[in-house]
């Protein structure tokens, strides 16, 4: 069994709802996962008690949260010493127009915080309508329209989740799959 870590940010829930099903995935690997939200993290939640740490941030306005990319920064010499993995979620990965902006968002916080993962993951987000105010509902809109025409028919007046579950799954499974590989561990009740 493998200690994992899942440090995730989240703006208005989705990038959460990604760490959780990673977790879950992880878990039923036979693995003891924990998941904290930077904005909160636990001063006994320590990266060198993990064999093993995922970081998760969702991006707004073209950035990261600040709070993940801190927790990286601090705690960079400690994530290169195990195997890791970064997943993003935007909606500019929800598009095929959208891909290389999502991976130019994924390099920045590379160049930004020194620290190469092991494995990257980008992930669709969600518009959170039923959560914005009405100028912020204006602007989501005006930018969706704008920049991303394959989802610019979504509702704005309700919530639309772009997250390919199945692409977060693979994900998981391939981030676990590589963890134990690197640690030579075989998860419980396979041979």
């Amino acid at each position: 069994m493998v200690s994992l870590l899942i440090a995730y940010g989240t703006g208005e829930g989705q990038t959460e709802k990604v760490a959780t099903r990673i977790g879950d995935v992880v878990a039923k690997r036979g693995h003891d996962v924990t998941a904290v939200n930077a904005d909160e993290t636990p001063p006994d939640v320590v990266v060198d008690d993990f064999e093993a740490v995922l970081v998760g941030a969702s991006v707004h306005a073209g950035t990261h949260q600040k709070t993940v990319a801190d927790f990286v920064r601090t705690n960079r010499d400690a994530l290169a010493a195990k195997p890791t993995a970064f997943f993003q979620v935007s909606l500019s990965s929800a598009t095929e127009e959208g891909d290389a902006q999502a991976a130019g968002y994924v390099d920045e916080f590379i160049e930004d915080t020194g620290w190469h993962p092991d494995r990257i993951g980008r992930f669709g987000g969600a518009l959170r309508y039923s959560k914005y105010g009405f100028l912020k509902r204006l602007m989501m809109r005006g930018i969706v329209n704008r920049t991303m025409s394959e989802l610019s028919d979504a509702d704005a007046a309700g919530d639309v989740e772009f997250t390919d579950w199945h692409e977060v799954e693979a994900f998981a499974a391939d981030v676990a799959a590589f963890v134990e590989g690197r640690l030579g561990v075989t998860p419980p009740g396979t041979p």
